[in-house]
């Protein structure tokens, strides 16, 4: 149906912007059609193609996308939007955030002292202590590290690699559902998501090779602790994606194992077989802060160039002070042992609550990591439902491309005694939904 939101503009740089404003305003929604463009190019007194180019211009940016003869709607997620989570409300407990708990973050130690002018950052990007150390942590889980450089954290790095990579308009095999930055990340770069579902071993093989044969052209994906499902790969599927991956070598297939240190579980990694364009990125916010803003990325010989070509052009290296932090961290006996604590409460916390759903009949989803996910028919009347009762919990739909509805819950923010209390109310809230809405 035709928008009420009058776009302006006299060329086709001022009608991309208007549009832009009222996305950003909130007066053109997700979903919403826009004008034919002989209908606006006749409203405005200007050509067809002066229109045509605007939307061409918006539809490479990710605002809007097109569908045939279905014409041009606001882009499900907007790169000019993203899908930010609502605020907590007053006096309730807080399961969705998807941090971990406070309890476990180390003090931050201070670098030590950095005289300036001692050294040339882009000449030597990475300190060489702290690389060794990433060095380490890779080859920890059998992950190739020959190849190795730094970021500003894992959207960045997969930021890089996908721009490097790709082209406007190039498809994207994303996690579905998946963590709700990448998916906002993807349109934001002007670049399409191909929806690959997941179950409680990560990605599924068919999915993939649906997705690939649909011209993909990368993959981005969680190996354990993939948010918000807790999925987590086997032996077996890990087996089973490579034989996908093996029918388009040329995928550049990116592997995000941002919960590395408090996922729980082993790592079986796509990177170790034998890929021709791979990348491994692993961070520290969810194990030591989410101040540090630093990952680590090992990958194959040309994604290492090709990233850091990409890098000495745009912020040249991650600050020395930063890495210095990290070092201290990572090689702190009194952090590790935090780190481990983390690791074995939040694995405890996740089977606590899982079986105290279970107990009540409730189907919930979190082998690994922070997270469980609880599908349910309708999210606003259960995270509704919930924060009734006191609990704050995610509704799903922003880590949704085509999957069906569900809530995420953090298990890590959890204490194990309230489980059973989390439990029974979940439950109840179910029943009064069904209650409502019938079946």
């Amino acid at each position: 149906m035709a928008t009420q939101y009058e776009i302006n503009g006299a060329s086709a740089k001022g009608i991309a912007a208007s549009v832009e404003q009222g996305v950003v305003d909130g007066a053109l929604a997700p979903g919403t059609a826009l004008p034919p463009v002989r209908r606006l190019a006749e409203r405005l007194g200007i050509s067809p193609g002066t229109v045509a180019t605007a939307y061409k211009e918006l539809r490479r940016r990710g605002i809007v996308v097109t569908h045939g003869r279905g014409g041009t709607v606001v882009a499900p997620t907007p790169a000019v939007a993203s899908r930010r989570p609502p605020p907590v409300p007053e006096g309730v407990r807080d399961l969705a955030s998807g941090q971990p708990d406070p309890a476990f973050l180390p003090a931050l130690l201070p670098a030590a002292r950095l005289s300036p002018g001692v050294r040339s950052h882009r000449a030597r990007p990475r300190l060489a202590g702290l690389e060794e150390l990433a060095r380490a942590w890779y080859e920890r889980d059998g992950v190739p590290a020959e190849h190795l450089t730094f970021a500003h954290g894992a959207l960045d790095c997969v930021a890089r690699l996908l721009s490097v990579e790709l082209r406007p308009g190039d498809a994207v095999a994303m996690e579905d559902p998946g963590y709700h930055h990448l998916l906002d990340l993807v349109p934001a770069l002007g670049l399409r998501s191909v929806p690959v579902a997941v179950d409680d071993e990560g990605i599924r093989p068919d999915a993939l090779r649906t997705a690939l044969r649909s011209g993909a052209r990368a993959l981005v994906h969680s190996p354990r602790g993939q948010n918000p499902y807790g999925g987590w790969f086997s032996a077996r599927r890990r087996e089973a994606l490579l034989a996908v991956l093996g029918e388009v070598p040329e995928v550049l297939v990116i592997e995000d194992d941002h919960a590395a240190d408090i996922a729980g579980v082993p790592l079986h990694s796509l990177t170790t077989g034998g890929l021709a364009r791979w990348a491994q990125v692993r961070t520290v916010s969810k194990h030591l802060g989410t101040d540090l803003r630093w990952g680590a990325l090992a990958c194959d010989r040309t994604t290492l160039a090709r990233h850091d070509g990409r890098m000495l052009l745009t912020s040249g290296w991650v600050s020395h002070v930063l890495q210095e932090t990290v070092a201290r961290l990572m090689t702190d006996p009194q952090t590790q042992a935090l780190v481990a604590g983390a690791r074995a409460a939040y694995a405890r916390r996740r089977a606590v609550l899982l079986a105290a759903l279970s107990a009540r009949g409730i189907a919930a989803h979190g082998a690994s990591g922070m997270n469980l996910w609880v599908p349910v028919r309708d999210e606003a009347a259960v995270v509704n439902g919930l924060r009734t009762r006191g609990w704050w919990v995610a509704a799903g739909a922003r880590f949704r491309l085509a999957s069906g509805p569900g809530v995420r819950i953090t298990a890590a923010a959890l204490a194990e005694g309230d489980a059973e209390a989390l439990a029974e109310d979940l439950a109840g809230v179910l029943g009064d939904t069904q209650a409502t809405y019938g079946g």
